[in-house]
């Protein structure tokens, strides 16, 4: 058990560290696609490996595995795609705190489809992180201008699309192994977020300086990250593999305050706080 929350928290820890490494790689002048676009060729490459070396029980010839796999990829690529714009419009910790509020949009799509019903404490939750997450975007200051409203619906969709990623994989683990599962939902980004990036810059990455950044960030956010993640969820509950993953936003936020400069004022502490340790609360109340 030790061992599966120490992958658990080596996976999140990536995942906090891609947020800032994406932050510094936006900050040279990088299109938010193109970041995005190459997180997921690394990440590909890295579940092809893996497919590759453990590929019994795949489920490749399986159609259900294909339909709700791809689904998974629509959610990937809008989560990072989004995630990456909300920073490039605001902030890495705004941007992360946001993303992080995915189980209330699983929670909102789960009531309006009747697949649960809502109860007094999970409504008094999606509450707090709504008012949470007024305080964190100040958009009760219009002269604050921290956070443009593109950076805030960005970042609100990058958490959507994570619900989306999680429902596809949910639906499709049935049907094949993870690897699998991952490689096609990597395929499907790659052909997506292809066509809204900068081709200039699509192509310069194959030469630039920056090449390193964007190693590290496919290495660590997506393919070492969700190898390591899924490996951990294996033998841990979700319940704690839910407070463990309250380490991503909380290192992408040191990240972007002591290297990218970014500041919050009291108020969006505040909002940031409500924000992780209700929907960290509401997830473990979910799994029970």
């Amino acid at each position: 058990m030790g061992v599966s929350k120490i992958y658990v928290v080596l996976a999140a820890l990536c995942w906090g560290l891609s947020g800032g490494i994406g932050g510094i790689l936006m900050a040279n002048g990088w299109d938010p696609f193109v970041v995005s676009f190459y997180r997921g060729v690394i990440g590909l490459m890295f579940v092809l490996v893996w497919l590759a070396l453990r590929p019994s029980g795949s489920g490749l010839a399986n159609r259900q595995l294909w339909f709700w796999s791809a689904i998974a990829g629509l959610g990937v690529a809008g989560n990072f795609a989004f995630y990456f714009v909300s920073i490039a419009q605001g902030s890495v910790a705004v941007a992360v705190t946001l993303m992080y509020c995915a189980p209330v949009f699983v929670y909102l799509v789960s009531f309006a489809l009747k697949l649960e019903q809502p109860t007094v404490p999970k409504l008094a939750a999606i509450s707090v992180v709504m008012f949470g997450i007024v305080l964190l975007t100040q958009i009760y200051d219009i002269g604050a201008g921290s956070v443009t409203p593109i950076g805030v619906g960005a970042g609100l969709l990058a958490g959507l699309s994570y619900a989306v990623f999680i429902f596809g994989f949910k639906y499709a683990a049935p049907h094949g192994s993870p690897q699998a599962i991952l490689t096609i939902a990597f395929a499907v980004l790659v052909a997506i977020l292809i066509w809204p990036g900068d081709v200039n810059q699509t192509i310069a990455v194959l030469s630039t300086p920056d090449w390193p950044l964007f190693l590290a960030l496919g290495v660590f956010g997506a393919g070492l990250s969700f190898v390591l993640y899924i490996i951990g969820l294996n033998c841990i509950a979700p319940a704690v593999a839910s407070i463990v993953a309250m380490i991503e936003p909380v290192i992408a936020s040191l990240f972007g305050v002591v290297v990218l400069n970014e500041s919050l004022v009291g108020p969006q502490i505040v909002g940031m706080g409500l924000i992780l340790v209700t929907v960290t609360a509401l997830s473990v109340y979910s799994k029970g």
